[in-house]
């Protein structure tokens, strides 16, 4: 079963993607290959399963391990489904010959390099500036009406600037930063040696707020357009999810790590919305009106998504799964956490 499978991909991708170039220089193939790195997880979740079933008789156990490791495989099974249909979305790699990113570009994207942690003046960002021209012409020309810079959901671009790079560069770094503070602290409480980091989660607040005062800065409080309407842009609608889940992250974990919830049920909540925003961020994308551009950045956010899934589900199985793997678990989902944030930091758009 699993050669036919392997040999089915083996198909579709001498079809659809058509060389190595295609698939790191279009999005199509980038979707593609982070596809085929969760199906491999999903395969290397399978052989655990082979191994525990036939360990039924002499391991108790098992019966137990197989269960969990079938949730987790339900849930990664989405994520692979959830990305199958983003690839539905995008024309295929061979018919894209043109404008394919080059692997020197990708290098030079993924490169760590310093984190930028100063912001430009929300002034200085190309809508800032846009809308006070306009505001200027009104004024001038006497109008009754002020014209708007960027109406959410009418399918034409922000526009631009050097400095709207930085703010981005500025958002993903300091987020980062936090993202790894808080995967650091989850390892250091796993040892056992630092009691008071139990309450680690409540560094997800700062993160929320951090994300919805500065993710779409065209958008209410820091912004002109109201926040109601700017859930008409699907890019700041996803946002602004991102910033719920993140607060269901704070309250859920923090209550479970302080023994204030103690139900088995709601110490799931934590993992389900951590996988869940891993797998929304496979469908997630910037509209920026370059391509090239457009596909760089996603090879930032698909690893992010795919270690999102890998640490929701790791907890998941250390919440649920018997030892050994709670245990394993337990360290792996914290380092996931410590890599999400390191890749954050060295998130860059020029």
């Amino acid at each position: 079963g699993v050669a036919l499978i392997f040999g089915g991909a083996l198909v579709f991708a001498a079809m659809y993607v058509g060389s190595i170039d295609a698939m790191y220089g279009t999005a199509y193939g980038a979707m593609a290959l982070t596809k085929s790195i969760l199906f491999a997880i999903l395969l290397l979740l399978g052989l655990a399963n082979f191994g525990a079933v036939r360990r039924f008789a002499a391991d108790g156990a098992a019966v137990e391990r197989v269960r969990r490791f079938v949730e987790v495989e339900m849930g990664v099974g989405f994520a692979v489904l959830m990305t199958a249909a983003s690839i539905t979305s995008l024309p295929p790699a061979v018919d894209l010959v043109e404008d394919r990113v080059a692997i020197s570009d990708v290098i030079v994207r993924m490169t760590p390099a310093l984190p930028r942690l100063s912001s430009p003046d929300h002034a200085a960002l190309a809508l800032s500036k846009l809308q006070a021209r306009l505001d200027d012409e009104s004024r001038t020309e006497q109008r009754s009406t002020r014209a708007p810079a960027f109406v959410p959901g009418s399918g034409a671009l922000p526009p631009r600037n050097a400095y709207d790079i930085a703010w981005s560069e500025y958002n993903h770094h300091w987020a980062g930063l936090l993202v790894a503070v808080m995967g650091l602290a989850a390892l250091v409480q796993c040892s056992a040696r630092a009691p008071w980091l139990k309450h680690w989660p409540l560094l997800f607040l700062l993160l929320a707020a951090f994300l919805f005062l500065r993710a779409d800065p065209e958008v209410w409080p820091m912004g002109e357009i109201g926040l109601i309407e700017s859930l008409k842009d699907p890019e700041v609608a996803q946002h602004r999810l991102f910033v719920v889940l993140i607060v269901a992250f704070a309250f859920f974990e923090w209550g479970v790590r302080t023994g204030r919830i103690a139900s088995r049920r709601l110490s799931l909540v934590f993992p389900s919305l951590i996988a869940l925003g891993g797998t929304l961020l496979l469908t997630h994308s910037h509209a920026l009106g370059n391509m090239k551009e457009e596909l760089l950045i996603e090879w930032t956010h698909l690893p992010i998504a795919v270690l999102g899934v890998t640490a929701g589900w790791a907890r998941w199985l250390e919440v649920k799964a018997p030892d050994p793997e709670e245990r394993w678990a337990g360290w792996l989902w914290p380092v996931c956490f410590v890599l999400i944030g390191l890749l954050l930091l060295g998130y860059r758009e020029a």
